[in-house]
């Protein structure tokens, strides 16, 4: 979108967009329609030959309201550009076009003037965009000013910033949204007074604070999910003769219903959240009248049926101007909430409050000297006032200035707290000029304070600390150990690949490529093992058709996380399985057990495996494989398992899959199986190659859980000697430790004058022993070793500590 100085909206231009908050306030005449000068070239001159307006359209425009009229017409009128630029061959009359521009009134445009504007009308879904693009552009802001508000209401109601400690996204536990959300929010308290003052909120406030990064966390991703589609829908040009026009058209109006309905479960949870904290915050006004009166200013009942008459209307227009009803109701709720905040703030004399051009720092700014260096007579009393919050301050300021237009506020009354709520519901509409400056206030707060956040790190991974890395390098030497001991040579590739090498042969199953779900508890091994030859005959004997093994395969494998009724439905209901057909394969995968048992079992006279030809060929390569095992003392942790199916599609053989058993599980920690097709793929020839990955991160979690229940201090360092001098000399230490490097022996020092620092310290580290250097010691020219788990001491000689030291660490 490009805006002029005459407030005008070009639509059709290359390389601009239509926006939400555009087509917003194109519906309420706060802009004009322009047709760019290109687009007009590309728009047909002859004569129009009038057409049957679309079915679907005329219907829509009947239940328009004139704003929303006005927002079809421009998303109709844009949508006609688009395509007559896109195609040179799309016949768009200037006719319309001009008609559509100058009236942005739909019903004033028809009849439509080509059979290609009567398809771009019926394939574009004008009404539908339309009101989805003004549910978009109501509830973009809204987002930010629900953190806000739920900040302000947590100051008045002095909740417990704790209800925002939210793991940083990244780590595998949180929501993106959820966890910025409580960032968000922890920046706009920053620095209060009041959070958590009360020595700790009462369970109710509690509970409900810690649900605000949670439900606002889902109404960011639902507002996100819409604005994406939005944006796709206001800019796309329609390829005509693609599909049926108005198919095409129903598709779009269906997937804007599901998006907005997402976004309307949204809103009915803020709604309710809302109107919790606003009484949260009401009961803590002293007047009791005041208090009920804003405690039933806004009821829930209000919201009764509302959701479920948005959601059964079967059109999809009734849906989405239901769903806009329901973004304005909490709109009106939101505001309320805010104007209840601020009245407890303002009538409460224990605060200070925020004044314009003051800065809120830390601590009342009554502490202050006042001008002539003196301090006023109440300086006593007002010290011990409270501060809001750096962010939550500059919010209060703002939203006082717009009720009271920047006057004092004289008295807190019902009265006056209902004009508030009114004043701030239009403030919170797009076409209010302050709701920007609110948002972007909003926005500066949490962004300026960004350097106090922990840094964020990308999905699937984590940061490790010192005795974690400990763990890390102690595993890997195992496994390299391991690899090593069985003939294993190194290589290094790319910590990346390239997309298409990886998408190619992961199927429908590509999601794998990205599993790296932390699930950091500990358990009992056991190895998993099937091959994938009698994978597909099980599935030939069942019935299935070759060409739906590998989506049949991708459920089967779902089976160590849902129960076979679940994986049933999934392959009836979605894949077309029979119920005869699943229920035979639900028989099969059942079978497991000791590998030399279940084989037995599958090749006994009239098993169906040994009628098939794949089957035959798998059980006797795995008749091998497991005899090598038994020789090999290996065959007593391996499962035969029939429901192990390895999603992956380049598996030809073999299949393995080694998984923890216990009461709390962290699934899979290694994997892989034979493939005799992937490496020819790049190297021109076949090379058959049988390959494992190992769950790294799963590993360590399992061995820091074997620490922590084994009670044992984890290391993060190797020093075997700490040498402590009582004091500040740091040549004696750089030459002590020197002659300790020397020598082999891995060595740290430190300075300080209390003994009990240095025997603490080499507790928490481990370090087995210490060598002491006091005023006494260098007079005699002797140190004391100190085994420090036997609490043990002894004094040698300055000029034999290291040798006697080697003969305690048993050194060479």
């Amino acid at each position: 979108m490009a805006s002029s100085a005459a407030a005008a909206v070009t639509l059709g231009g290359k390389g601009s967009a239509l926006s939400p908050a555009a087509v917003y306030a194109l519906s309420l005449g706060l802009v004009s329609p322009a047709i760019d000068a290109s687009a007009l070239k590309s728009l047909s001159t002859r004569a129009p030959s009038p057409q049957e307006t679309p079915a679907s359209l005329g219907a829509a425009l009947s239940a328009l309201a004139p704003a929303e009229s006005r927002a079809a017409a421009a998303v109709l009128l844009n949508k006609l550009l688009l395509t007559a630029s896109d195609s040179a061959s799309a016949l768009v009359t200037a006719a319309t076009a001009t008609r559509l521009a100058e009236s942005l009134d739909v019903a004033a445009a028809l009849p439509l003037g080509s059979r290609d504007e009567a398809a771009v009308a019926a394939a574009s879904a004008p009404v539908a965009v339309a009101l989805a693009a003004l549910i978009d552009s109501c509830a973009a802001p809204l987002a930010r000013v629900a953190d806000a508000v739920a900040a302000l209401s947590c100051e008045a109601a002095r909740g417990d910033a704790a209800a925002f400690d939210v793991p940083a996204s990244g780590d595998g536990l949180s929501a993106k949204d959820e966890a910025d959300v409580a960032a968000d929010i922890k920046m706009l308290v920053f620095g209060s007074k009041l959070v958590g003052s009360a020595g700790g909120a009462p369970a109710p406030a509690a509970a409900t604070f810690a649900r605000v990064p949670t439900v606002n966390g889902i109404f960011r991703e639902a507002v996100r999910s819409l604005h994406a589609r939005v944006r796709i829908e206001l800019n796309a040009p329609v390829k005509l003769g693609k599909r049926d026009a108005g198919e095409t058209g129903a598709g779009k109006e269906e997937a804007l219903v599901v998006l907005a309905t997402q976004l309307a479960r949204a809103v009915q949870a803020l709604c309710k959240l809302s109107v919790s904290r606003a009484r949260l915050c009401a009961e803590s006004i002293a007047d009791a009248e005041l208090r009920e009166k804003l405690t039933n200013g806004v009821s829930i009942d209000d919201l009764k049926g509302m959701l479920d008459r948005v959601l059964i209307d079967s059109d999809a227009v009734s849906v989405l101007k239901g769903v806009y009803n329901h973004l304005l109701k909490f709109r009106d709720f939101l505001a309320w909430e805010a104007a209840v905040a601020m009245a407890v703030i303002e009538g409460d004399s224990s605060i200070e409050k925020p004044q314009a051009g003051v800065e809120n720092e830390v601590g009342s700014s009554a502490d202050k000297p006042q001008a002539g260096g003196e301090k006023g007579k109440g300086d006593k009393k007002s010290k011990k006032k409270k501060t809001l919050g750096k962010g939550t301050s500059a919010v209060l300021m703002l939203l006082r200035d717009h009720v009271t237009n920047g006057n004092a506020i004289a008295s807190v009354n019902s009265a006056s707290v209902a004009e508030w709520g009114t004043s701030l519901s239009l403030l919170f509409d797009p076409k209010c000029s302050g709701l920007e400056s609110l948002v972007e206030k909003v926005k500066e707060i949490v962004e300026s304070n960004e350097v106090r956040r922990l840094p964020k790190i990308p999905k699937g991974t984590r940061d490790f600390g010192k005795e974690q890395m400990a763990i890390r390098e102690r595993a890997f030497s195992i496994i390299t150990g391991v690899f090593k001991m069985h003939g294993a040579t190194a290589l290094d590739t790319p910590v990346f690949e390239l997309r298409e090498t990886l998408m190619g042969k992961y199927g429908e199953d590509s999601k794998l490529i990205y599993d790296l779900a932390d699930q950091l508890d500990i358990g009992t091994y056991e190895i998993k093992l099937n091959h994938r030859k009698l994978l597909d005959g099980m599935l030939e004997i069942c019935g299935v058709p070759p060409q739906k093994f590998r989506t049949v395969c991708s459920s089967i494998d779902k089976l160590d996380k849902q129960t076979f009724e679940q994986v049933k439905k999934e392959l009836v209901d979605e894949k077309g399985i029979s119920n005869e057909t699943a229920d035979e394969i639900g028989n099969l995968v059942k079978t497991r057990g000791p590998p030399l048992e279940v084989l037995l079992e599958l090749r006994k006279e009239g098993s169906k495996f040994m009628q098939n030809e794949g089957s035959v060929v798998a059980l006797n390569e795995l008749e091998i494989l497991f005899k090598a095992l038994e020789k090999a003392n290996a065959l007593d942790r391996i499962v035969f398992d029939l429901s192990l199916a390895r999603g992956l599609d380049y598996y030809t053989g073999v299949i393995y899959e080694a998984v923890f058993k216990g009461a709390t599980q962290v699934g899979s920690i290694a994997a892989g199986g034979r493939y005799d097709n992937l490496v020819g793929m790049f190297s021109g020839k076949q090379i058959p190659a049988v390959g494992v990955s190992l769950g790294i991160e799963r590993v360590f979690a399992i061995m820091e859980q074997q620490e922590k229940e084994r009670n044992e201090m984890i290391r993060a360092t190797e020093t075997e000697v700490l040498v402590s001098i009582l004091g500040k000399d740091l040549t004696l230490a750089a030459e002590l430790v020197s002659e300790l490097w020397s020598a082999g022996i891995k060595a740290e020092f430190k300075l300080t004058t209390r003994v009990t620092n240095h025997i603490k310290y080499a507790l928490q580290s481990g370090i087995p022993w210490m060598v002491l250097v006091g005023e006494s010691e260098m007079q005699k020219g002797s140190v004391k070793l100190k085994d420090v788990k036997a609490n043990q001491e002894e004094e040698v000689a300055r000029k034999d500590f290291v040798q006697e030291l080697k003969k305690r660490l048993s050194k060479p």
